[in-house]
């Protein structure tokens, strides 16, 4: 009997071990993300109404968002370019983008009070936000887009702070209640945001990737010359060149892109080690962001020579976002460190500073040797190759063009670089939905992006 009570205690107390768990788990650990959550609407509603929900303001202390009053409504300023970034708030809908994400600490709310199942706000007002994004910068991008389906990201590669995230088609939060019906039926999908959730053949920009892994593993490859006749014949699949690019080096390969260069590169260095490359610099698993983040992938094992001669080109079954695409050319631009990413500079209850973001290192990439190779490469292409549309006077830029083959329509178009090339403060990323030639579409769009944020950006 004595056995018997003593194994029942010892049930309950691990039972009570679990449920004291799961619950942690749901109002502490999991807390922003069920917060976030569109259909939390009701709990979204009850808390705005019991305290003046904190505002939002760009890096320079533009307003972007505010509430007068507790339980007041929502105001927004300007507010046609930052759908992307604020997301919107009505007590109805729920809530998406920062606005969601921070709806916590925006309402008065820490992880604690939860905890504790306190439903009433810590003080009678919530924090404010200080982005790390420029409305001057944020509105070029959206204007840049305009017209067009596409994204474009840009942040400082040192830091990781996110200058600007764009994405055509968007919404105004200041009219999505109204807009609702016409808005969540739009084929064009205006809430899905491109930048951060879209997901896209990376095309010939993913030769970054096929270049870092050939010079990680043989440094001497740079110096080595390799011959295109044009196209390369594999089982299932035929490499094409739109000429014969005859003798070249790498850096003249990336200028000109050559898709049958950096496919043969692509099978030296095998699908393994490829997908090695990738994973260090953010392929294959969730981006640590403020807001949701689609997976890029870049499969693992051993296709076939004509699969892995089409990912080493940035075809085939590899898919990219525009933000991973950014950090992978951040990781270049800082000489192989790739920073963590980030939206919110601070929060702030009143003028006291409650949280201000120290940039944290997410993974190194490639060594500084390597980065500064590339670089050298990659100021070919705008100089003298493919990016010459994305060229600035008196600044170098570093950059590579991407004409991704589109089984649905015409190519996408992909720009990614940095400036200037031998101090980088600025890295953009940007695509264009069907838009045919990278250096044609995406190339103008990043070099205006590029000159607007380094004005910005000073130091």
């Amino acid at each position: 009997m004595k056995r018997n009570i003593n194994y029942l205690f010892r049930a309950l107390v691990a039972a009570f071990a679990v449920v004291t768990l799961v619950l942690t788990n749901l109002t502490v650990l999991q807390r922003e993300e069920l917060m976030s959550a569109a259909a939390n609407s009701r709990r979204l509603a009850g808390w705005d109404n019991q305290s003046r929900r904190g505002g939002i303001y760009d890096r320079s202390g533009e307003v972007l968002a505010q509430t007068e009053s507790a339980g007041g409504p929502r105001r927004y300023r300007d507010s046609w370019a930052f759908g992307p970034v604020l997301g919107y708030l009505n007590p109805r809908l729920g809530a998406s983008g920062v606005e969601a994400r921070y709806a916590a600490v925006l309402t008065g709310r820490p992880a604690v009070w939860s905890a504790l199942g306190l439903s009433f706000p810590l003080t009678g007002r919530g924090e404010d936000l200080i982005l790390t994004v420029d409305r001057g910068v944020q509105e070029e991008a959206m204007r840049l887009l305009a017209g067009k389906k596409g994204a474009a990201v840009v942040l400082d590669p040192r830091s990781g702070a996110v200058l600007a995230l764009a994405s055509r088609p968007a919404f105004d939060p200041a009219s999505v209640a109204q807009e609702w019906e016409k808005i969540s039926k739009d084929e064009d999908a205006p809430l899905l945001n491109r930048a951060t959730q879209g997901l896209y053949p990376p095309g010939s920009t993913l030769k970054l990737l096929t270049l870092a892994t050939v010079l990680s593993r043989q440094p001497a490859a740079g110096e080595q010359r390799y011959n295109c006749p044009g196209k390369l014949v594999l089982p299932g699949y035929t490499v094409h060149c739109p000429r014969a690019h005859g003798d070249v080096d790498l850096a003249q390969a990336l200028a000109v892109s050559c898709n049958v260069t950096f496919a043969k590169l692509g099978l030296a260095a095998g699908n393994p080690a490829l997908a090695e490359e990738a994973e260090k610099a953010g392929f294959n698993k969730a981006v640590p962001f403020d807001l949701p983040t689609a997976v890029s992938s870049f499969p693992r094992g051993r296709p076939g020579a004509g699969e892995t001669a089409q990912r080493a080109i940035g075809q085939g079954e590899v898919l990219a976002t525009p933000l991973t695409m950014a950090l992978l050319t951040a990781g270049i631009a800082n000489g192989g460190s790739i920073m963590r990413p980030y939206l919110v500079q601070e929060r702030r209850l009143g003028a006291l500073v409650v949280d201000d973001t120290v940039p944290q290192k997410l993974s190194t990439f490639v060594t500084p040797d390597t980065a500064a190779a590339i670089t050298r490469m990659m100021v070919g292409v705008t100089q003298h190759g493919t990016g010459r549309s994305a060229a600035l006077p008196g600044v170098a830029v570093a950059g590579k063009t991407g004409t991704a083959e589109n089984p649905h329509g015409a190519p996408h178009a992909w720009f990614v670089g940095f400036a200037p090339a031998e101090a980088p403060r600025v890295v953009v990323a940007v695509i264009v939905e069907n838009g045919g030639s990278g250096g044609g579409a995406a190339a103008p769009i990043a070099r205006r992006l590029l000159q607007t944020a380094l004005e910005v950006v000073r130091q």
